[in-house]
């Protein structure tokens, strides 16, 4: 007696139950991430050059001046998470991604205290004066931002996409 082998091809997956995203979504989420980083670094010269804006109405850098770049820092750094967590593809990160993620968060939060240090009392220049945006500020500001960009470099999906050796033809 023989078997018989069913030729009936298994019933198609849904798209919803499907492991992998479709191709054109990681395209997608990159190209917002870039679009937010570039608009949150035009809102971080305005706070940090509102002259190149013809806003320019002190000749020190204020309150107002120090919240606005550092939410233009913060939306860079957002664009910036967004932009290369797509680049992972939905793959699990790697340990050093991990890190990085930290290190843009620590980096800002540096940035943030560093540029609000006359507003939480530690600067300088403490309330009721009025807030100066001082050297030291600016040095705890870049000391922030060099964090942010290592964390981004680390987050980095580095050879992950190593192209394929060609087959070798058999000699004869």
């Amino acid at each position: 007696m023989t078997a018989q082998i069913s030729q009936n091809p298994p019933p198609p997956v849904a798209a919803s139950n499907s492991v992998t995203r479709p191709y054109r979504y990681w395209h997608r989420r990159a190209r917002t991430g870039l679009i937010l980083t570039l608009f949150g670094f035009l809102v971080f010269l305005m706070g940090a050059r509102p002259g190149l804006f013809g806003l320019d109405r002190s000749p020190v850098i204020g309150f107002v001046q120090i919240a606005v770049f550092l939410i233009g820092l913060a939306i860079i750094c957002i664009g910036g998470y967004i932009s290369l967590l797509a680049l992972w593809k939905g793959d699990p990160l790697s340990i050093a991604a991990d890190i990085g993620q930290r290190l843009v968060a620590t980096g800002y939060v540096i940035a943030v205290f560093a540029g609000m240090a006359d507003i939480f009392g530690m600067g300088s220049h403490a309330l009721p004066g009025i807030p100066y945006f001082g050297e030291w500020q600016a040095r705890g500001v870049e000391v922030g931002q060099l964090l942010i960009a290592i964390g981004f470099l680390l987050m980095l999906p580095f050879g992950r996409n190593k192209p394929t050796p060609p087959l070798q033809s058999p000699q004869a």
